[in-house]
């Protein structure tokens, strides 16, 4: 079973990516058992289908997706996942921040896609709480990486107090 870093522990991932070329072949039925993470096509289908959608369905975003284009309530995904689809690909960043700060999402935030160790702490900062990573990386040596820094001067989703104002 793949292993992700979630929530500053490496565990099990029980979530399952429906990928884009798959989402032609998704059946809703045949989403009732498992986890899956669906592309925005998928859920929006579901949401218009269903009152409320089921918790073991979560959604992931391509990077050139918004947190608009979401139907239904934000708030009732379990798991909401960004895509990095390159190591120079920076709006997941913004996404994740808009999620957290705009629309108060609070459930788990996870990058998937190709986000490098380096990126971690810095995916933090903007409200990232789970990563996957690419098979490469070994996450528990990864986990090393959400501790590089060890005090920020900007405010951020996980520190919104600069430091300027945190000095006595």
């Amino acid at each position: 079973m793949p292993r992700i870093i979630l929530d500053n522990s490496v565990v099990d991932d029980n979530w399952q990516l429906i990928t884009e070329s798959e989402q032609a072949d998704v059946d809703i039925s045949q989403l009732a058992e498992g986890n899956y993470l669906v592309p925005l096509s998928v859920w929006n289908s579901l949401v218009a289908e269903l009152t409320t959608p089921p918790a073991n369905i979560g959604l992931w975003l391509a990077s050139t997706e918004l947190p608009e284009q979401i139907q239904g309530s934000i708030s009732e995904i379990p798991v909401l996942a960004i895509d990095f689809p390159a190591f120079a690909d920076g709006r997941g960043f913004s996404i994740g921040r808009l999620l957290r700060e705009r629309y108060g999402y609070k459930g788990q935030l996870r990058a998937i896609g190709k986000p490098i160790r380096d990126q971690l702490s810095y995916l933090v900062r903007c409200g990232f709480n789970a990563f996957d990573l690419a098979e490469h990386y070994d996450p528990e040596e990864a986990l090393t990486s959400l501790k590089d820094f060890s005090d920020n001067y900007q405010g951020s989703v996980d520190q919104p107090i600069p430091l300027f104002r945190r000095r006595s």
